[in-house]
């Protein structure tokens, strides 16, 4: 008998623990497809603005987290903390090259009109492109110019995007209400929400409980 398991993910740009646990999801969905490949998947990525506030044009990446943090000790270990943790799912994040913590706005309508027009394989090699944009090469995903080209480079055309990168700084709200401040969070068949970038086995429970429920008595 096919079952269907949705898959529901909210997460921002901005947080590299994302970034891990996207890697984490596509490494339970591997378990799950061998050992129950009768399921279908419906995988869908909510976006969580978590910095509306942000100017259009971002603030200098290392000055915020310093601020954030405290001191530049914080800061090291944080991102020390981070790689760590980046590096067990093949991760190599280089928060060197990151010089803008980008408002993310225009980065979520952009995925979200991408999510209407392209299949799930190209969404999901969208989404990573936009994460390798950042966390891999430094690029600045509050620059219309980097969204649009990638969005190209995606099999987009700029017509279809276009009204979706402004420049006001306009909030991206959708998802928002449901998250709060915490991403990555995942929920399985509209349950309760799993919040971290937990590993692939703890994921791989909850899609096997969740599947589990959904059989009749």
């Amino acid at each position: 008998m096919k079952q269907t398991l949705s898959v529901e993910v909210l997460f921002d740009f901005i947080c590299p623990w994302c970034l891990i646990g996207q890697r984490q999801l596509q490494a339970a969905l591997l378990l799950l497809q061998r050992q129950q490949p009768q399921v279908q998947v419906d995988l869908q990525w909510r976006g969580v603005q978590l910095l509306p506030g942000l100017p259009a044009n971002g603030l200098p990446f290392h000055a915020f987290y310093v601020q954030r943090l405290g001191s530049e000790q914080a800061v090291r270990e944080r991102q020390a903390q981070v790689r760590a943790a980046a590096s067990v799912v093949g991760e190599d994040i280089d928060f060197t090259r990151i010089r803008r913590m980008p408002n993310t706005a225009n980065a979520h309508r952009l995925l979200q009109r991408a999510s209407s027009l392209l299949g799930a394989a190209q969404l999901e090699a969208m989404l990573a492109q936009l994460f390798i944009a950042y966390f891999h090469q430094g690029r600045d995903l509050g620059d219309s110019r980097v969204l649009l080209a990638i969005a190209q480079s995606c099999g987009l055309q700029a017509v279809q995007v276009a009204d979706c990168l402004r420049d006001d700084g306009s909030p991206f709200l959708d998802g928002a209400g449901r998250a709060g401040s915490a991403v990555p969070r995942f929920r399985f068949n509209e349950g309760r929400l799993i919040a971290g970038a937990q590993p692939a086995e703890v994921l791989l429970a909850a899609m096997l409980e969740a599947l589990q429920e959904q059989v009749p008595a």
